[in-house]
């Protein structure tokens, strides 16, 4: 057996299996809008959601290299590490609830040890998207408080500024190299 037969066969089924874990992830009212609204203008969230799930898949089929998967990966993630809801486990454990819905989607379809070996190999790369997600997740959030701390640093200067406690420190300026 090869492997993609039976997962292109239920691909439909699993990406909306997959979707609905994904979205099982949200508040009641969130998760139903998220799933009754495909529309991707009118639901960014879950329009990127199922584009890069499928996308994902696809290249998960192939065997994509680990930078393709990282751009696929990387929009959906992002929108999960700014919600601050999620913890980075909790935002990157759909990708695990992917293996489970294969392998019930499988279950018939693998008859013998080489069918066996091949779903424990596209499990690894399930398994390598994980980790992928989860540097991602993790990127986006020491961004977000960087961002954060910066923003925290110019509001003090800006009131130590307006207090007349800061000095201009000509030393300080950049060089433009324009001579005065």
């Amino acid at each position: 057996m090869r492997l993609e037969k039976p997962i292109v066969k239920h691909k439909k089924q699993i990406l909306t299996q997959w979707f609905e874990v994904l979205s099982g992830t949200y508040p009641k009212d969130t998760a139903r809008f998220l799933k009754a609204n495909p529309d991707a203008f009118t639901n960014p969230v879950g329009g990127t959601a199922r584009r890069s799930m499928e996308a994902l898949l696809d290249a998960l089929l192939r065997d994509a290299p680990p930078e393709e998967l990282t751009t696929l990966l990387d929009p959906l993630i992002r929108i999960r590490a700014v919600q601050t809801m999620f913890t980075p486990s909790q935002a990157t454990a759909f990708i695990l609830d992917f293996k489970s819905i294969l392998r019930t989607h499988l279950a018939n379809e693998i008859e013998n040890p080489q069918d066996r070996r091949e779903l424990q190999v596209f499990e690894q790369r399930i398994d390598h998207l994980l980790l992928i997600a989860f540097d991602i997740f993790v990127r986006c959030r020491e961004k977000i408080y960087h961002l954060k701390a910066t923003e925290e640093q110019s509001k003090i200067y800006r009131a130590f500024a307006r207090a007349g406690l800061v000095r201009e420190n000509t030393e300080d300026q950049p060089d433009t190299g324009i001579s005065e």
